[in-house]
């Protein structure tokens, strides 16, 4: 291993990886997946996991593979590095598909899930978010932001 990816891996047993809203590469997502995949890597990730549920999202519509990221991410390449990785390998889109893929992800509301999923929220809320911040959780990154703190 890298001892460059050592020090860029966060611990996510101790702090969180940055918020599903935070653009990397001009894409939503993607830094997440980034602190996710560096912690795997590192062996520091705790309960989170690389390749499953959002990162899929951004991997399928970037036309990304999963193990080749996660390869180029071990070589232990800057936020930087990686950021031209992505540009280089994800399939052309235009600037004006980027920002509407990233407003349908980031304004995509609870309510519009499908039921079940809905149903899954609800009690996820109840056991994991504090009260008076269950109520602000109306879009679906609020889970996580109010998860980790983000949203207060």
């Amino acid at each position: 291993m890298s001892k460059n990816l050592a020090d860029l891996a966060l611990d996510l047993t101790r702090e969180y990886p940055r918020s599903p809203r935070t653009l990397f590469a001009g894409y939503v997502i993607a830094a997440r997946m980034l602190d996710k995949c560096r912690a795997v890597l590192n062996g520091t990730a705790g309960e989170y996991e690389y390749n499953i549920g959002i990162d899929r999202v951004f991997l399928e519509f970037a036309g990304l593979d999963a193990d080749e990221f996660k390869a180029f991410v071990a070589t232990g390449a800057t936020d930087e590095e990686v950021a031209d990785w992505i540009h280089s390998h994800a399939k052309p889109h235009s600037p004006a598909d980027i920002a509407a893929w990233n407003f349908t992800l980031k304004c995509r509301r609870i309510s519009e899930l499908p039921p079940d999923r809905q149903a899954w929220v609800q009690n996820y809320l109840l056991k994991n978010v504090k009260p008076g911040l269950q109520e602000r959780v109306i879009f679906n990154f609020d889970l996580l932001d109010a998860e980790e703190g983000r949203l207060g």
